[in-house]
């Protein structure tokens, strides 16, 4: 099982500035709930280990620092700062978050990768899309044709109280679902083993999502 990946925030208030400053925890790289190999041959070693090691741990690293910048700015009433550190946030914040669920998507077959979902969460694929064919036909066409660096989600709109396919862009994060399934198109995620073809990878990754993570999410996400 993967360990709390932030933890629990600590407010505090600074008597000696007119600001009110939130101290919290810094993020942590969270463990991954299988060996970097496990995914073989769908996701190799290689970019298991640059991609959680390397790329998420520099989302984790820049993120602390930007709050930490941030932090200074609130207690300085800096506004002008504060603003200036936002594009940041939103991008180191979206890449710790983004894939922080990634992980938890995935699994080894020994795991229940690749098993098909079961219950509450296959009659709303079905309802939704069809069938879970037709399903991962949308979302592959619809994730394949994202431009430049993005994400595939499928997601709950507790409004409609459906399942939808979004994309989207860099490390933005889903702001109008509740994301349940979330498939990273940034190159460093497919292109040491798949090189310029995207949708190999996108058909490949099938056979180790972790259905039962992405029924926990949706169970949830009704509750």
């Amino acid at each position: 099982m993967l360990r709390t990946i932030v933890k629990s925030s600590v407010s505090k208030v600074n008597f000696a500035s007119p600001a009110v400053v939130c101290v919290r925890a810094k993020h942590t790289l969270p463990d991954l709930g299988y060996d970097y190999d496990a995914l073989e041959p769908v996701i190799n070693t290689e970019i298991m280990r640059l991609h959680h090691s390397k790329h998420h741990q520099t989302y984790v690293n820049n993120l602390n620092v930007a709050e930490e910048k941030n932090n200074e700015a609130v207690a300085k009433s800096d506004i002008t700062a504060q603003i200036s550190l936002q594009s940041a946030l939103k991008f180191n914040g979206g890449g710790h978050i983004n894939h922080s669920i990634f992980w938890t998507n995935l699994a080894p077959v020994k795991q229940g990768g690749g098993e098909p979902p079961k219950g509450d969460l296959s009659d709303a694929i079905t309802r939704d899309f069809g069938s879970l064919e037709q399903f991962s036909k949308q979302f592959n066409a619809q994730t394949a044709a994202v431009q430049g660096s993005g994400w595939g989600w499928l997601g709950y709109n507790k409004a409609k109280q459906s399942l939808q396919i979004q994309t989207t862009q860099n490390q933005d994060v889903l702001t109008d679902l509740v994301p349940l399934l979330g498939i990273d198109v940034w190159e460093h995620a497919y292109y040491l083993q798949y090189k310029n073809v995207r949708p190999d990878y996108l058909t490949e990754i099938w056979k180790v999502v972790n259905w039962k993570n992405v029924a926990e999410r949706y169970a949830n996400a009704r509750a």
